[in-house]
């Protein structure tokens, strides 16, 4: 799992062209929903090696964002070979996040 915000985001071809299951995450690292759902994220997330994580920072100017229409943090992107599968925003426990992983993962099998 990743646990930084890179400094600079993906262009939305380099998501777009993406082999195999991925998970987005959209947020900031001074939000408070942000910082309260990385536990969740990292126990969800450590059980799918096979899913590549992706930490996004959002914001005012932050492109990639605007194309996903994220508009709350954190959301959660579930893609599959660079397509939507699946969305959630602000989880409050690991459950949804599992189940959404789960999912990806055996249609990715």
């Amino acid at each position: 799992m990743d646990s930084v915000y890179p400094a600079s985001e993906p262009a939305r071809a380099q998501i777009d062209a993406l082999e195999g299951p991925a998970m987005l995450e959209f947020g900031t690292p001074w939000c408070g929903y942000c910082r309260a759902a990385q536990r969740s994220i990292a126990e969800a997330i450590a059980a799918h090696p096979e899913v590549r994580h992706i930490k996004i920072e959002d914001g005012k100017g932050r492109a990639l964002g605007r194309s996903f229409r994220v508009k709350l943090w954190p959301t959660l992107i579930f893609l599959r070979q660079g397509k939507e599968i699946a969305r959630l925003v602000r989880p409050v426990d690991s459950i949804p996040i599992r189940q959404a992983l789960e999912a990806l993962s055996a249609a990715s099998a």
